[in-house]
């Protein structure tokens, strides 16, 4: 296996490492995103859209850190949120609410905040330098929306592309026509920002050349 285990089944992510010459390996978390955040807020109450980012990026790694096929790698969690008006939003999953947020979001910006969480799941009783860190860190990127058609919205929601995706929208697909620009790193609103993922491996003594494919 790769050192690099990647805890998420979203091809945008994947694509993101691929493209930089990362080599790794993907294993998706089978987390209950609903169960974790409700025992969080039951606990600290209502989590702001960054934290809940961090949050979930944090379960799904270690979900699968915690699995016996990632023993001796190390792990990385993600999870994307789009905060619009002080609101947090995830996936909206149906076209009805696809469209109500595109409704809402036309000609003005939100903030798409990406969570990672790395496990440094290798031994450290075995000589091959593990940490035992287990860390995270949020990347924010303000996303400046054009504004778009009510005919617009209806085919754009009818490819299905947005509803999977936090905030509705992509940055590298058919949604990039709809937005005017972004302030901070592109990759983030993908869902994986490569220099965040670098800062994060430093902190456990490997560097992002280490991951190279």
């Amino acid at each position: 296996m790769p050192l690099l285990v990647l805890a998420s089944a979203s091809p945008g992510r994947a694509k993101v490492l691929a493209d930089a010459g990362i080599d790794f390996a993907v294993q998706v978390s089978t987390v209950d995103e609903d169960a974790v955040l409700a025992r969080a807020v039951e606990r600290f109450g209502e989590l702001g859209p960054a934290d809940t980012a961090l949050l979930l990026a944090k379960s799904k790694a270690e979900d699968v850190a915690a699995t016996q096929e990632a023993d001796g790698a190390v792990v990385l969690g993600c999870d994307s949120v789009f905060e619009f008006e002080s609101v947090a939003y995830g996936k909206p999953y149906t076209a009805e609410a696809a469209t109500e947020r595109w409704e809402a979001m036309g000609g003005k910006s939100g903030i798409l905040h990406t969570g990672h969480w790395l496990i440094d799941n290798r031994s450290e009783e075995d000589g091959d330098g593990g940490s035992g860190a287990t860390i995270g860190a949020v990347s924010s990127t303000t996303v400046n929306f054009e504004k778009v058609t009510a005919e617009e919205i209806a085919a754009y929601v009818a490819t299905g592309e947005p509803l999977p995706c936090a905030g509705a929208f992509t940055i590298d697909g058919r949604g990039a026509a709809f937005i005017r620009g972004i302030e901070g790193n592109p990759q983030n609103v993908i869902g994986l920002n490569v220099s965040t993922l670098r800062e994060l491996l430093a902190e456990t003594g490997l560097s992002i050349s280490d991951v190279w494919a």
